[in-house]
């Protein structure tokens, strides 16, 4: 069975730092872009970064490039998520997931495409 397992959330002030993890197993997901999504109260769940599968070509929310950092270990196939100087704003569930179509660039990651879907971790900023 597929499953992707995120960790690494939790509560931080503004300015600090979190890594968030997604592990996968029941399959190797070493042909897929893997991607962060996040969703916050009361809000649609968006897009936050994503990489191909190889590790040569990332992409990210233009309002979040340079805050973070996504990377994946294929020999671990885990994939994190480094994320910098947070505000309260980015408080939200964050959500890794695996391109649906194999060795397609990091741009090409669209919602309506992945699967499966981690369970999610939160995420919570305070100001």
């Amino acid at each position: 069975q597929e499953q992707l397992v995120e960790s690494g959330g939790g509560l931080v002030q503004a300015g600090g730092s979190l890594r968030l993890s997604c592990a996968a197993s029941g399959r190797t997901f070493s042909s897929r872009t893997m991607g962060w999504f996040r969703q916050a109260p009361g809000k649609e769940r968006e897009f936050v970064a994503a990489i191909n599968w190889r590790s040569t070509d990332t992409y990210y929310a233009p309002a979040l490039r340079g805050r973070f950092t996504i990377s994946r270990d294929s020999a671990k196939n885990t994939v994190y998520l480094q994320m910098n100087s947070l505000k309260p704003e980015d408080t939200a569930v964050y959500y890794c997931a695996a391109d649906q179509i194999a060795f397609r660039l990091a741009h090409q990651l669209k919602e309506g495409e992945v699967g499966p879907w981690g369970q999610g971790t939160q995420v919570t900023v305070s100001s």
